[in-house]
């Protein structure tokens, strides 16, 4: 059967899959990824997991795969195929898909941004399916952004596109480590809410969590902890829609799973903002944490398939 090896390699676990051609799983494999071992070790690791996922499919398919897609963090040159950084996994300037295309018999190799690997799969397969134009923003320990043009998603002249955590929402704000003051995952991200949230209630391992908790709960001091991220999401998120004008508006990552505790009051403060724009569909992501080996493999797919980028309209997860 034919299929592509998909990667998607985080700063603590690497998922793994076989992905067939109507987007099935076909395999599915998850390890630590080792970063405490050093920027090399987690290069090595990478080559032998994808090593062993081909010898798996050969043992299992008949065939080896035809391509593999590999989603990873930080800085990306795709065209190049360089990993050129990544702070929590410590490397510089990786041939990534040079050394996966040798380790792998030759095979052609696609290398993506993970967020954008995961925009790709959401907006494609995922919530975003039909959408000619998309935002996928993740609210993570930091937030990011994918924009996605007629199935693709857009990179820029340098790498940064949809950087939108880096949007100043909060002039002469808090402190940022990009250098700015009051960016938006300083105010709006999940590790933001949590610091808040823990310094509101008087608990230092309070969460975002908890704070979505409480204030489904009525607490006060939750709600207006709450109510400010919201604000300022909005506000990211109405500057983002007023320059991309996207037709959805995809919300995934950590905070996301509070669900309609967090939709409902953000539909609500993006309406109160937008004049002239018009409202995109504000939606929750669908795919989860499978989104990033999703997109790896669309991407790995995308090398080999020559009607254009797809996946049926149904993808077994």
């Amino acid at each position: 059967m034919k299929h592509v090896i998909a990667l998607d390699v985080g700063g603590t676990g690497m998922k793994a899959a076989l992905v067939g051609a109507d987007g099935e799983l076909l395999h599915q494999a998850r390890r630590p990824t080792g970063r405490e071992r050093g920027a090399d070790a987690v290069v090595a690791d990478i080559l032998d997991f994808a090593a062993e996922l081909r010898a798996h499919g050969i043992r299992r398919h008949g065939v080896p795969a035809s391509a593999a897609g590999v989603a990873v963090p930080g800085i990306v040159d795709e065209a190049e195929g360089v990993a050129v950084y990544a702070a929590n996994l410590g490397w510089r300037d990786v041939p990534l898909r040079a050394l996966l295309a040798q380790r792998l018999g030759g095979v052609p190799v696609a290398l993506g941004h993970d967020v954008r690997t995961g925009g790709l799969a959401e907006g494609r397969i995922g919530a975003g399916r039909g959408a000619d134009r998309f935002l996928f923003v993740p609210l993570g320990t930091g937030i990011a952004g994918a924009i996605g043009i007629d199935g693709r998603v857009e990179a820029g002249a340098h790498g940064f596109a949809g950087e939108i955590g880096h949007i100043v929402v909060r002039p002469g704000g808090t402190p940022c480590p990009c250098g700015q003051r009051g960016c938006l995952e300083r105010f709006a991200s999940a590790s933001a809410v949590s610091e808040a949230w823990a310094a509101a209630c008087g608990d230092p391992d309070a969460d975002a969590a908890d704070c979505a908790k409480a204030v489904e709960s009525g607490d006060a001091r939750a709600r207006q902890v709450w109510q400010g991220a919201v604000d300022a999401l909005a506000d990211g998120l109405v500057t983002a829609l007023t320059l991309l004008d996207p037709r959805t508006l995809i919300v995934g990552g950590g905070l996301a799973e509070a669900g309609e505790t967090l939709f409902t009051p953000l539909r609500e403060a993006v309406r109160r903002r937008v004049t002239f724009q018009k409202l995109p569909s504000l939606v929750p992501a669908a795919l989860g944490d499978t989104a990033g080996c999703l997109g790896a493999g669309l991407l790995a797919w995308d090398l080999i398939d020559t009607t254009g980028p797809s996946y049926p309209s149904e993808v077994t997860t």
